[in-house]
């Protein structure tokens, strides 16, 4: 069983000890006996501990930087929503695959902001904007947010704010299952808790220091009970062999697991497993072991949406995950949405 994240190291931006979560977060950290060192900006962690590289980056993954985010300006999100929130960067889990390895670069450490307060009133604005038209907002573009929320409870505020609003609905997804303090949250069922999901192999191999399938399912079930909109992301879908049987056996346990009052409003989103050059060149340092099949030559080329080209299943391939994944979809939860395959 994976533990709820304790980061080993802690730094605090000056300005953040000018809000009560950033009051509340370094007496949290001083009172557990964790290092808390200062920091002049929560974009600028430059004297991490560790010899080398491959050291740095496991510390970065372990640290907690408290912050004021400045950048109020919303980025347009995923298939998913129509804005990102911004309420933490980063992540402490090591999945191999994660294009945050990329888009972070050196600054892996994890980020959470506590001028929650801004980043709501700016998420006003945008409802205000797009009124009287339902606005999604994102907040785990850019992090795990549910990962640290055990220690922050930022999410469960968001949670609640969008629980009053009327033209506003958060989403968020997550690989951890230490959950059990968003289950009491008055969401009034504007939030939508969905999980990553995958096979047994891939979780097995690829996604280290995150909650087990099993886990995830049991925390699935605790959320589904609680009333919550529900959805899974299924991400990435990677072949292996008996990937078939695989993902087979995680929908059997899924609709085992899951109470009927949660399928009849679920949601999909299938995400192939793709990987950029860039990408290659820091998972292939970073996890220099990997089984991560990443050979172009078996490969699609794609063009990305921000001028990057990646490599994607062939199309064959890809129309076989569509096919059978949207088979087991309407085998074992027929009411089901599946949003969008990419």
């Amino acid at each position: 069983m994976v533990k709820p994240f304790v980061p080993q190291l802690v730094y605090v931006e000056p300005s953040a000890l000018e809000y009560p979560l950033g009051q509340e977060l370094a007496s949290k950290f001083d009172k557990m006996g964790i290092e808390i060192r200062e920091t002049t900006s929560h974009n600028q962690i430059r004297n991490l501990p560790g010899d080398n590289d491959f050291q740095k980056y496991r510390m970065a993954k372990s640290t907690l930087v408290v912050g004021v985010r400045k950048t109020l300006k919303f980025d347009t999100s995923k298939p998913s929503a129509e804005f990102a929130i911004p309420f933490a960067t980063g992540c402490m889990g090591h999945c191999h695959y994660c294009y945050l390895q990329t888009t972070m670069g050196s600054k892996p450490y994890i980020r959470t902001y506590v001028n929650i307060d801004d980043i709501f009133e700016a998420a006003d604005q945008y409802m205000k904007e797009r009124a009287p038209e339902i606005t999604r907002f994102e907040a785990s573009c850019t992090s795990d947010i549910a990962g640290i929320d055990h220690l922050t409870h930022t999410l469960k505020k968001a949670i609640e704010y969008f629980g009053e609003s009327e033209l506003g609905q958060l989403r968020f997804v997550t690989k951890f299952a230490h959950i059990d303090h968003l289950l009491d949250a008055k969401h009034n069922g504007r939030t939508r808790f969905r999980f990553s999901m995958n096979d047994d192999y891939i979780i097995k191999n690829f996604e280290p220091g995150t909650s087990r399938q099993a886990e995830r399912i049991e925390a699935a079930r605790k959320v589904g009970e609680a009333g919550y909109p529900l959805g899974f992301i299924i991400a990435p879908i990677y072949l292996h062999d008996g990937w078939k049987e695989g993902y087979k056996e995680m929908f059997e346990k899924l609709e085992s697991a899951l109470p009927s009052s949660s399928t009849k409003d679920l949601t999909f989103e299938l995400i192939q497993h793709r990987f950029t050059k860039p990408a290659k060149n820091v998972i292939e340092k970073n996890y220099p072991m990997t089984k991560l099949e990443l050979d172009e030559t078996k490969r699609k080329w794609k063009w990305g949406r921000y001028g990057i080209g990646k490599y994607v299943y062939t199309d064959q391939e890809q129309e076989d995950i569509k096919d059978t994944l949207g088979r087991y979809i309407q085998t074992y939860f027929p009411h089901a949405k599946m949003e969008y395959f990419t």
